[in-house]
């Protein structure tokens, strides 16, 4: 994990302290005497509604209502994912995935059993394995007496957080293992409970085709200790992942990745660890979050929409925070593929029943230059709360500017 550097951060197993904050003001409460039109418009807009917003600009608030109310940020879990991910690896991080034996072959014959062992990378599919299988025979292998065995390890293969709804595993999110392949869903699109063995059915096909003799049936188990690399194969480097992930909000992208991080903050790839590491984020720089998984399936999670302004700002003065924008879909696009066509943007979408959000950046047509935000909701119809989203977005794009000039 390269780029890692300490977080101070108060916190246990993940579970934040409330944060303490001061007054809430009201929605035209900005600093100006009398509120701009644009505020006013929105204030129209929310009226009444458990409606959170945050607006600013450059670390400068120009609109907070509701603002320190902790809402569940449903799916803008995976921005708070992603920056703690850039925080912590290089955008061009890449995950490697490989295939090990306990010794090196005899005379191209590997003795015991060829071990496929994953390390986090969610999008392995049939073009890997093919990739990795030419790579072991042009390593010299031709003979494998055992197995190829698709390694259960390094993460825990957990499947569930608090605050899931008890059919999430198995309509909403696939098992998050180490070793993923074909998004862990069959053809039907039913979740695997054994992704790593059809992994390994693939990768020795794969040699088969290539005169790689294997003498055993294709498994799955825990890989022993001490294995060797025979050969391997690198990920998509990690800002595209992310950007998948958030484009179209994949849920089984994010716990992996979770996992990935978890594993590097803690030792242990689990989703609670993963969970723990993005609230460990948000507490260095002063926020105090509630975290209980990578995807925002949970309802248990907690964050303000003046925190997610604020993890913005923050973003925006790290070298990789335009890469982190960049991977937000704009208007038209991934999961805003029907909102806000007209608005140049970029922001991450959130929705639970009951639950919605959007935070990222609109783009300020009045100055020409990038505003943050964040809107967050919860406890009436998400489709209504959406429509009031755009409403504001649309407003913010055309009219605003800092209310304190």
């Amino acid at each position: 994990m390269s780029r890692a550097r300490p977080l101070l951060f108060a916190l246990v197993l993940g579970l934040c302290v409330p944060l303490v904050g001061p007054a809430q003001p009201s929605l035209a409460s900005t600093g100006a005497r009398t509120p701009p039109k644009w505020i006013r418009r929105i204030e129209t807009v929310v009226g009444n509604r458990p409606v959170s917003v945050a607006i600013g600009q450059d670390s400068h608030p120009w609109l907070r209502h509701l603002a320190w109310v902790e809402r569940a940020p449903a799916s803008n879990e995976k921005l708070l994912l992603s920056m703690a991910l850039f925080d912590r690896f290089a955008p061009t991080r890449t995950i490697w995935t490989s295939a090990r034996a306990a010794k090196a072959p005899d005379h191209g014959v590997i003795a015991g059993d060829l071990w496929l062992v994953g390390h986090g990378d969610p999008e392995l599919d049939d073009r890997d394995l093919i990739a990795l299988a030419r790579k072991v025979a042009d390593a010299g292998v031709t003979r494998i007496r055992g197995s190829v065995i698709g390694a259960t390890g390094p993460f825990r293969r957990d499947w569930w957080a608090t605050g899931w709804k008890d059919y999430f595993p198995a309509d909403y999110i696939a098992r998050p293992t180490a070793l993923t392949f074909r998004r862990n869903v069959d053809a039907a699109g039913h979740h695997l409970v054994d992704p790593e063995r059809r992994a390994a059915l693939v990768l020795t096909a794969r040699l088969e085709a290539l005169g790689v003799q294997v003498g055993g049936d294709a498994d799955m188990g825990p890989a022993p200790a001490g294995l060797s690399t025979m050969a391997r194969i690198a990920s998509a480097p990690l800002q595209g992942i992310v950007r998948r992930m958030d484009l179209h909000s994949r849920n089984l992208w994010a716990e992996v990745l979770g996992k990935y991080l978890g594993a590097a903050a803690y030792g242990a790839g689990t989703i609670a660890n993963g969970a723990r590491a993005i609230c460990a984020f948000t507490s260095a720089h002063g926020l105090s979050s509630t975290c209980h998984d990578g995807s925002g399936l949970s309802y248990a999670n907690r964050e303000t929409a003046y925190g997610l302004l604020r993890l913005l700002w923050a973003a925006d003065r790290q070298p990789w925070g335009a890469t982190l924008r960049t991977s937000l879909p704009s208007g038209g696009q991934g999961t805003l593929e029907d909102r806000l066509t007209d608005v140049r943007l970029r922001a991450k979408t959130g929705t639970l029943d009951n639950v919605s959000a959007l935070s990222g950046w609109v783009w300020l047509e009045r100055s020409g230059t990038w505003a943050e935000f964040s809107i967050m909701s919860s406890g009436f119809d998400e489709y209504e709360a959406k429509k009031i989203e755009n409403q504001i977005v649309r407003v913010v794009s055309e009219n605003a500017s800092d209310p304190a000039r």
